[in-house]
């Protein structure tokens, strides 16, 4: 696995700041919430993964690139 720069994570960090909502869409995971589950955005891991805390008790986290989501509405910067 490839680990992303500082720049990378500092770029996801901006794009989806704690608090973001999004939806899921597809996620190739057997314990992957089911699709259009709405999520909040915990923080980003060092490994350029969306930490989301999921409506349904999860926190299972997205892979930008790899998931699919979209975000609902932008969260605030912290």
């Amino acid at each position: 696995m490839r680990f992303p720069s500082r720049e990378q994570i500092a770029a996801l960090r901006e794009r989806y700041p704690r608090g973001t909502k999004v939806e899921l869409l597809a996620m190739d995971d057997p314990q992957a919430p089911p699709m259009r589950t709405m999520g909040e955005i915990m923080g980003i891991d060092d490994a350029g993964q969306l930490l989301v805390r999921w409506e349904t008790g999860s926190s299972l986290s997205l892979i930008p690139g790899v998931d699919l989501f979209r975000i609902m509405q932008k969260g605030g910067q912290s």
